[in-house]
């Protein structure tokens, strides 16, 4: 009978460390899970940065393609065209 009682013991005694070692992991679980988040959404604010300053970017190059800079000439004239087809195609629509 004693050497039941042992048994039980020794099954308390592992089942109470193998609930400790889950809280435990419980625990930084739940803080890499928040973790996970902080970069998550730091992540999504650096995306959104980079397509900011990727349009400024656009911006300023068409700008200087059109005040006479040489290099990019022709993707200004492509813009202008595409925008004027944009407005060709909303005055058709307005026309309607």
């Amino acid at each position: 009978m004693s050497e039941l009682v042992q048994i039980v013991d020794s099954l308390e005694n592992k089942i109470s460390k193998l609930l400790r070692k889950m809280e435990l992991l419980q625990q930084a679980n739940s803080k890499l899970e928040n973790e996970l988040m902080a970069v998550k959404s730091d992540r999504d604010s650096t995306l959104d940065s980079v397509a900011e300053w990727q349009e400024k970017y656009n911006s300023l190059k068409l700008a200087n393609s059109m005040l006479g800079s040489n290099t990019n000439k022709t993707e200004a004239k492509l813009k202008i065209n595409t925008l004027i087809r944009e407005l060709d195609h909303c005055i058709a629509q307005l026309s309607e």
